[in-house]
């Protein structure tokens, strides 16, 4: 499976296989008619308590997030939920909103996912 990270304000592509958005918002300002995905997995997302957090300094916060939201999705039943959603899709791309395309949570998903299907996690 290959595993793709996109912002959700980029336009949709043939490339992008099987479209997952993964954050708990509705991105601001797209519409339902113009924001193509094909799953939005709410629960997926980091708790409010982390991504509120984590969102006043994502830099300084950036290890200390990834730690603690790999642990939620370690005891999260949405995360193998994914898992098994996924698991027949040859491309899959993580749709996030977040405006820092270095710290957000999708890098955290996509890296587990990514070391699931290489036999990890």
């Amino acid at each position: 499976m290959e595993i793709k990270i996109k912002r959700a304000y980029e336009p949709a592509s043939t490339d992008d296989g099987y479209r997952v958005y993964i954050d708990r918002l509705w991105p601001r300002g797209l519409s339902h008619e113009t924001f193509h995905y094909d799953l939005w997995d709410k629960e997926i997302a980091p708790s409010t308590k982390l991504r509120e957090w984590f969102h006043a300094q994502p830099e300084q916060h950036w290890p200390e997030f990834e730690r603690r939201y790999t642990a939620e999705l370690a005891s999260n039943p949405a995360y193998a939920n994914l898992k098994k959603q996924l698991s027949d899709k040859p491309t899959v791309t993580l749709l996030y909103s977040s405006h820092d395309p270095a710290h957000n949570n999708a890098i955290v998903l996509a890296h587990l996912l990514k070391s699931r299907v290489d036999g990890g996690y």
